[in-house]
């Protein structure tokens, strides 16, 4: 199968090269430079002071790639050996943020530097640097922050700069949707947003963008307020995408269509959904922590009042919540092809927080969501959940997305006197080992009582071929494990000193070494609890419980 989207994709690529990348193309491209934007919209998100000074000293380190480039501002746009992600981040420009973050006229200038070697040396379309999610993204960010690099430069810059996005902006509009989905689709959208309202003379182009973001947000933003590809990390990006538009149809003067509007309310709560009492995400389908400080900011543009949601049952989470315990948990079937390129094998998993500290957490991501690492991390062994036979609960590519998936996945719900009980279960075992995976998730009103139980069970009228299977709980790298009681149990320190203690039955008790990749681009060492045994057609029970251990017990 991958072989064959591989062969479409070059196909695509083919025609495309045919059709852009000529000369009389790019004179299709011409038309009226706009002398000056009509409006400037403004652009609230907080840069990185760390990876901006990188950029001055010439490293460009994007999508866990670092490439070494000319401290005066020419690096080389598609260098050989770097990744697709690498080369649409650097040209997507949404890093001149940190060197606004940095500020003064060294970081301005650097800035101003890039852009004109941007344009000297890719006025030309092409597949990678011209593509549209790249394009929207480098629209949007060339006029958001034009009061950084361009309000102050000679006029012959500015010329320059407003000719090549009004080539830009023509250019997406006849490319936008193509085949994009999901995110990447949005991104293309606000670009063409920002392109139709800001240069003048393509207002009409600002019209198809709000007809495209109208079809598409009931298609993308849940009724619960998720995303459909269940990425906190892709909820963050599109929320603030949303946000930005909003802040553009402001400024403009252009009514904020309803749907807009309220898919911002829904993903506000959402969002909040999503986060752990450090104030990052949960690793969930291909999620980083992402910057706490960027969160807050987002949270706060949106204006938007909403609490954290119990239950997303239309994305599929769960929340559980009691005293200062959180139990996040994966408890819905994995995202539709065609939006499911960063999505994991983690169906049943869980994460669990106590304060600000994490505890059980899933092994997160690389920066880049394709490649060697893909594998290791979208796998099913690198969540906290169940695993049988060391096969995934669905087939990870990894060139992106998922083959073989659950096609069930189901979720109960109760709550008694601040109690919370989570029922699920998914059946991406049925069809290779003829086995359903029920998980029972209980937390007691107080939060230091967590109980939970993992049944395989045979599908009903199979008789099944006893099959090996796997529980782990990955733990924070900062915790501290120790098997104690002749292997029966674990006693877990955070790092503020307070214990947990998990007991276990119906499998074999041990600690392994695990990996943590939740930011930056290399993974931390951890430790994971496993409990290991056979299931066979009588069906396989492990119950397990996690306690929070009193002082002078």
């Amino acid at each position: 199968m991958s072989g064959s989207r591989d062969t479409f994709g070059r196909f695509r690529e083919g025609v495309a090269q045919i059709a852009y990348g000529n000369p009389i193309y790019q004179l299709t491209l011409g038309g009226r430079t706009p002398t000056a934007l009509s409006v400037v919209p403004p652009d609230p998100w907080p840069g990185d002071v760390d990876a901006g000074t990188m950029l001055l000293s010439g490293i460009y380190r994007f999508a866990g790639q670092k490439v070494t480039g000319h401290p005066a501002g020419e690096p080389e746009w598609r260098p050989q050996g770097a990744s697709p992600f690498w080369i649409a981040a650097l040209n997507g420009f949404e890093w001149m943020r940190d060197l606004r973050a940095v500020g003064g006229d060294q970081a301005r200038r650097l800035a101003r530097a890039l852009v004109l070697s941007w344009m000297d040396h890719n006025s030309s379309w092409n597949a990678q640097t011209w593509a549209p999610e790249v394009l929207g993204a480098r629209i949007s960010t060339w006029i958001g922050l034009h009061d950084f690099y361009c309000a102050s430069a000679d006029d012959e810059f500015r010329m320059r700069v407003f000719d090549s996005l009004a080539r830009q902006t023509r250019h997406l509009a006849r490319v936008t949707p193509g085949v994009l989905e999901g995110a990447d689709l949005l991104a293309a959208v606000k670009g063409l947003a920002y392109g139709g309202l800001c240069l003048p003379g393509n207002e009409k182009l600002a019209g198809d963008a709000l007809r495209l973001l109208e079809r598409e947000l009931p298609r993308q933003v849940l009724p619960d307020g998720g995303h459909v590809e269940r990425n906190p990390s892709v909820q963050l990006r599109v929320l603030r995408d949303l946000i930005d538009l909003r802040a553009v149809l402001r400024v403009a003067r252009v009514d904020t269509p309803e749907a807009l509007q309220h898919a911002i309310d829904r993903m506000t709560p959402a969002l909040r959904f999503f986060r752990h009492g450090d104030g990052g995400l949960a690793l969930f389908n291909g999620a980083r922590e992402d910057d706490p400080a960027l969160i807050d900011a987002v949270l706060a543009q949106a204006d938007a009042r909403g609490r954290p949601l119990k239950s997303a049952p239309h994305t599929g989470f769960e929340r559980l919540i009691a005293g200062r315990t959180l139990v996040l948990m994966d408890a819905g079937a994995p995202p539709p092809p065609g939006v499911d390129a960063r999505a994991h094998a983690g169906t049943l998993s869980l994460e669990v927080s106590v304060g600000k500290e994490r505890l059980i957490v899933n092994c997160g991501a690389h920066a880049a969501p394709v490649g060697p690492w893909r594998a290791a991390l979208a796998g099913t062994a690198a969540h906290s959940t169940v695993s049988m036979a060391d096969t995934n609960s669905a087939e990870v590519r990894e060139d992106g997305g998922l083959g073989r998936r659950p096609s069930h996945v189901s979720c109960e719900r109760q709550e008694v006197d601040g109690a919370v009980l989570v029922m699920a279960t998914h059946n991406g075992y049925a069809r290779n080992f003829g086995y359903l995976h029920r998980r029972r998730i209980y937390l007691g009103e107080n939060g230091e009582d967590l109980r939970g139980e993992d049944l395989l069970e045979p599908v009903l009228g199979a008789n099944p071929a006893p099959q090996p299977f796997t529980v782990r709980f990955h733990l924070h790298p900062a915790v501290q494990a120790s098997v104690i009681h002749n292997g029966q149990q674990v006693l877990l320190r955070l790092p503020s000193g307070a214990g947990w203690r998990l007991h276990a039955a119906g499998g074999l008790l041990d600690l392994a070494e695990s990996i943590y990749l939740a930011s930056g681009d290399e993974p931390r060492r951890a430790a994971q609890i496993v409990l290991t045994g056979h299931a066979d057609a009588n069906g396989t029970t492990v119950k397990w419980a996690l306690r929070r251990e009193r002082k002078g017990a």
